[in-house]
């Protein structure tokens, strides 16, 4: 056997394959052949040929028999110009219950697809799939564990994981009528099929997560960024307030400058008040003016008094804020300390994670044969409980013949009962009277007698008959008692089996779970890193006071020293005003006029509301000081969160930038796009193959991925290009005429088909064509045949079945499949006629 044959066959074996075709309920064929079931065993009416032709008058039914020789769920020559379209059985059927039962080869196993439509009452469709295996036909099992349980989606996901998807397999391997030719594909179609030929579907999950990153992310970020907003808003709300205290520093330097001016001019005002009213009162009132000097010493202490009091107010609350900055120390010390403890804990628990490693790998390496050692569990398990249960039914049957032999017994006794009176009845006859007598025609006893003897072989017939069934079933018995001894043995083999699947079920669990935990591992293994580095930079205790604490502490001793030299002063004040009092009494001024009194006593009273007025001022300028610093104190705060707000944005935006490129990467636009582009040649190449090997060097193709718009630059496109070399142009095959489309066309179809089979490692065997080549001219009639056998050759297809309205295409096929000789013949086709 030469090379090609050798590759033909191992395509044969490997690739798909119909084997056998059974329709029943089908209008297509009830109306060309005039039969409710038609079957094909294509196996023996194939054998090895290579071109079958699938040949009947129009209306025959060719192209329902071509529609169902695949095992997706669409007829494609019905479902519109892809195969793909709006679809439904229903109106193709007209039994109550229509069937479909495609028996068909792929990757060297034996498949059977089973279609049950019913349209009685509800309408409602049943697909299964089972696999041919060493006890005979069982549910396909896919790779995720789902069982073929009649349901369609089920069903439709297990033929797309075996062969390829129905859009692949539609656009590649069959033709059907009226197919839309890849020129009318739109540019996000004809990706998508190259997506799933290039085996892309992964990278396109992976960008649709990536775009899924992308979208949490912006969420993420608008929230960072109300919060940055806020501390911005906190920020400029402090600083406007600030700003409105800009100065209360000077502003309480200076009223407290005015304050004391203030105190000195009443000093003054009073020190000439008490000279004129000394002067103005004589020697008559020196004790007077002695009371006078004493009121006012009594008035200066009650000042200092007031005044200290108020100054040693502000003594706790230095105090407190003390205590306040001590706290905030401790809390930054234990945080400090907390943290480093939390990072040692984290490393420890993600390093005792990060160890399983070895296990997981271990179990991952040994998931697939703990998958396969559950599965035979399972199958010994079935095959003990179905050795048990045939010995049940046979400990039934026991039960049943023992019952049997005793109605038997029973039947027997009523049976030698009857016999024995019938034996009594007929001894009577002797012994009657009117034996021999005239009268013993007209004798009831001797009747009886009579009538017994007649009865006495039917009822010895019974007994023989029943003994012979008793010996029947005593034999079953003894056979079947010596089977139903081997019962407690298979029930203990079942039980140890069972055993044996439950261990080997929780090992597969056990391994599962170290499985589930790899991506866990791996997060370990990279957040160890981070943590390691974050406590290298920690220092093993925190520093005792920072820069901000130093100044606030130094802050505060100013303050305290500023209150201590404000005591200090008042009390000079104090001492200097009992100082000027006693020489005031010790000098006693001469009398003055009335004017000169009320003058100095409307100066002393200006003084006093001035010394007042100055002591208001100062103490609203020292709240306005204390408010100044405690928003500048707000203010960093506010500074500290707006600058993390701005470093954590900046993080997101970094990360929003890196996963938008990813997900544009992993899109149809990018790595997609860039792959596609690498594919196009080799279509091109395959293409361009068969149009020299079948219409000589006439036409060359070009698969064009990407075009230039009206800026210059490029974008993604699909287009197929036909450089005709007789007439020296290029053109887009939409352009071609439509003879030419046709064949060119089914030239990148195949194209495709070749490309499947060579560079993805699907292997479809056998390839489908239904009547396209309708628009060909004779001469391009023999060449599209040419096309289909060089097909066959370069991709090592076992066979093509077609349809042709071509008599001669159809004579050059190596098998004729003849719809006509399966039609019923003159009364038989009037019969059917008839029945229908």
């Amino acid at each position: 056997m030469d090379d090609q044959a050798k590759q033909a066959d191992a395509v044969f074996r490997d690739g798909y394959q119909p084997l056998s075709l059974t329709l029943t309920g089908f209008k297509g064929i009830r109306s060309g052949l005039g039969r409710n079931t038609i079957t094909l065993d294509l196996e023996a009416l194939v054998g090895d040929a290579q071109l079958v032709a699938i040949a009947g008058s129009n209306g025959r039914g060719k192209t329902t028999v071509m529609d169902n020789l695949h095992p997706y769920l669409v007829m494609p020559s019905r479902a519109g110009a892809d195969g793909l379209g709006a679809f439904s059985y229903y109106d193709h059927v007209f039994l109550p219950e229509s069937t479909k039962e495609l028996v068909w080869r792929h990757g060297g196993k034996r498949y059977k697809s089973q279609l049950v439509l019913r349209v009685n009452g509800k309408k409602k469709t049943e697909a299964f799939l089972f696999e041919h295996g060493g006890p005979g036909w069982a549910p396909v099992l896919l790779r995720d564990g789902t069982v073929s349980d009649g349901k369609v989606e089920t069903y439709e996901k297990a033929v797309a994981e075996i062969l390829c998807p129905a859009d692949t397999f539609f656009t590649s391997v069959f033709s059907a009528q009226g197919k839309r030719p890849l020129s009318a594909f739109k540019n996000a179609e004809i990706k998508t099929l190259l997506a799933d030929l290039l085996g892309l579907e992964q990278v396109r999950q992976q960008g649709a997560l990536a775009a899924d990153v992308v979208k949490q992310l912006k969420a993420g970020l608008a929230v960072v960024r109300q919060g940055l907003a806020r501390a911005q808003d906190d920020a400029a709300g402090a600083r406007r307030s600030l700003a409105e205290l800009d100065g209360a520093s000077q502003a309480l330097l200076a009223a407290t400058a005015e304050r004391t001016a203030t105190a000195a001019r009443l000093d003054a005002a009073r020190q000439k008040l008490a000279t004129v009213t000394a002067e103005h009162t004589g020697a008559a009132e020196t004790e007077a003016r002695r009371r006078a000097l004493a009121d006012e010493s009594r008035r200066a202490k009650e000042e200092h008094d007031a005044a200290a009091q108020r100054l040693s107010q502000e003594l706790p609350r230095l105090q407190q804020r003390e205590a306040s900055l001590q706290q905030r120390i401790v809390e930054r010390c234990q945080a400090h300390g907390r943290r480093r403890a939390q990072l040692v804990k984290d490393i420890a628990v993600l390093t005792t994670v990060a160890q399983l490693r070895e296990s997981v790998e271990r179990a991952a390496a040994r998931r697939d044969f703990a998958r396969r050692v559950v599965a035979r569990c399972q199958a010994i398990v079935g095959r003990r409980q179905a050795r048990v249960e045939v010995l049940e039914q046979a400990k039934a049957n026991l039960v049943a013949r023992r019952r049997e032999v005793e109605s038997i017994d029973r039947e027997a006794g009523q049976i030698a009962l009857r016999q024995a009176d019938l034996q009594r009845r007929f001894g009577l006859t002797s012994h009657v009277p009117c034996a021999g007598m005239d009268i013993q025609g007209q004798c009831q006893l001797l009747g009886d007698a009579r009538e017994a003897k007649a009865l006495l072989p039917s009822a010895d017939a019974a007994l023989t008959g029943l003994a012979e069934k008793k010996r029947v079933a005593l034999q079953e018995i003894a056979d079947t008692e010596t089977a139903v001894r081997a019962l407690p043995a298979e029930a203990q083999l079942r039980n140890q089996a069972e055993q044996m699947l439950e261990t080997a079920e929780q090992r597969l669990r056990d391994i599962e779970l170290l499985c589930a935990r790899r991506d866990e591992v791996t997060r370990a293994a990279q957040t160890i890193d981070g943590h390691t580095a974050e406590l290298a930079t920690l220092p093993e205790q925190a520093a005792s006071e920072t820069e901000d604490e130093r100044a606030e502490r130094a802050d505060m001793a100013a303050a305290r020293t500023r209150v201590q030299n404000e005591l200090s002063r008042i009390a000079v004040v104090r001492d200097e005003a009992l100082t000027r009092t006693a020489e005031q009494v010790a000098l006693l001024p001469p009398p003055l006029d009335a004017a000169g009194l009320n003058t100095a006593r409307q100066e002393v009273e200006a003084a006093t509301q001035a010394a007042a007025a100055a002591e208001a001022a100062e103490s609203r300028a020292r709240q306005r000081d204390e408010r100044a610093k405690a928003l500048g104190e707000q203010l960093t705060d506010i500074a500290a969160k707006e600058g993390a707000a701005i470093r954590a944005a900046k993080r997101v935006e970094d990360e929003l930038a890196t996963w938008s490129l990813l997900a544009k990467c992993l899109s149809n636009e990018g790595v997609i796009a860039l792959d596609i582009d690498d594919a196009g040649p080799t279509f091109s190449a395959l293409a361009n193959e068969l149009l020299l090997a079948c219409y000589g060097p006439r036409f060359t193709l070009q698969v064009i991925t990407q075009s230039t718009n009206g800026k210059g630059e490029l974008r993604e496109d699909f287009d197929i290009i036909v450089h005709d070399g007789s007439r020296d142009e290029s053109k887009s095959l939409k352009l071609v005429s439509g003879g030419e489309r046709v064949w060119i066309n089914e030239c990148l179809t195949r194209a495709i088909a070749l490309y499947l089979s060579g560079n993805t490692g699907r292997r479809i065997g056998t390839l489908f064509s239904d009547e396209a080549d309708g628009p060909l001219d004779p001469e391009h009639k023999r060449m599209f045949m040419a096309m289909k056998r060089e097909v066959l050759r370069l991709g090592g297809y076992a066979c093509e079945f077609f349809v042709s309205q071509t008599p001669e295409l159809t004579g050059m096929a190596d098998r004729i499949i003849d719809l006509e000789s399966m039609a019923p013949q003159g009364s038989e086709a009037i019969a059917r006629l008839c029945a229908l």
